[in-house]
């Protein structure tokens, strides 16, 4: 079995480390976007871990004008 990475573009969700980078968004406005916002269309909850939903987050990001 071989160990691979999937590069974040080709990711249907990404972590909160992970949305970050991709996104050049900082960790702690990522959290606090999540937790003002807890059952917004681009978060999937995986107990309470959170997943961010790779392409609705960037239609929510497309509709800013700062963040």
């Amino acid at each position: 079995m071989s160990n691979y990475e999937i590069p974040y573009w080709k990711k249907y969700t990404l972590s909160i480390e992970e949305a970050a980078a991709y996104f050049r968004i900082g960790e702690g406005k990522l959290r606090k976007l999540v937790s003002e916002n807890p059952n917004a269309e681009y978060l999937l909850w995986n107990g309470n871990r959170v997943q961010i939903k790779r392409e609705r987050f960037e239609r929510f990001v497309d509709t800013l004008s700062a963040i």
